[in-house]
């Protein structure tokens, strides 16, 4: 199955190959205060493949915020997060909002709420290696480097995102 999505405006786009294809695609509600100030709710596969485009990466904030461990991508032009990036052990892990697909039906989505306020930054990081999806390239710009990375055993990436800044103190979560 392949599922697309996007921002707003275009600006971030995804498609994101799952198989096999499960009955209902779940959808995590998740309890942290960026995600309910902003509807979040997520979805991935560790088996899934993610093809995450950016065209103009002047209009993309790359937001982190306590453990600052992910990076939520939020479009400046239309103000939608449609992914989240964390990179572990040197590869991306993904999830996509499931508020940003297209052409997927609610009847689609298992709902279930998610709360990981308990963790710590190891636990998060495990988590999230055993649940994202693993394999994840991104691209900026139209013809820009792919950002690719490895199957295991594979070869090494080509180009990386942009690392976060620190986040203020007032906005740690």
């Amino acid at each position: 199955m392949l599922l697309e999505g996007r921002c707003h405006c275009g600006n971030i786009h995804f498609a994101l190959a799952w198989e096999p294809e499960p009955e209902k695609i779940p959808a995590r509600a998740c309890d942290c205060t960026f995600c309910r100030k902003h509807g979040g709710v997520w979805t991935g596969t560790p088996d899934g493949e993610l093809d995450l485009r950016v065209r103009d990466a002047t209009q993309l904030t790359r937001y982190t915020f306590g453990t600052h461990s992910a990076q939520f991508l939020v479009c400046q032009r239309c103000g939608v997060v449609p992914a989240v990036l964390c990179e572990i052990d040197g590869q991306w892990h993904a999830v996509v909002s499931v508020h940003a697909l297209e052409d997927v039906g609610p009847e689609r989505l298992q709902h279930v709420a998610a709360s990981f306020g308990n963790e710590d930054k190891a636990s998060r990081l495990a988590r999230r290696q055993r649940n994202w999806i693993a394999r994840v390239s991104y691209r900026e710009g139209r013809a820009a480097a792919r950002i690719t990375s490895p199957a295991p055993g594979g070869s090494t990436r080509t180009r990386r995102p942009a690392p976060c800044p620190p986040t203020p103190a007032s906005h740690a979560g």
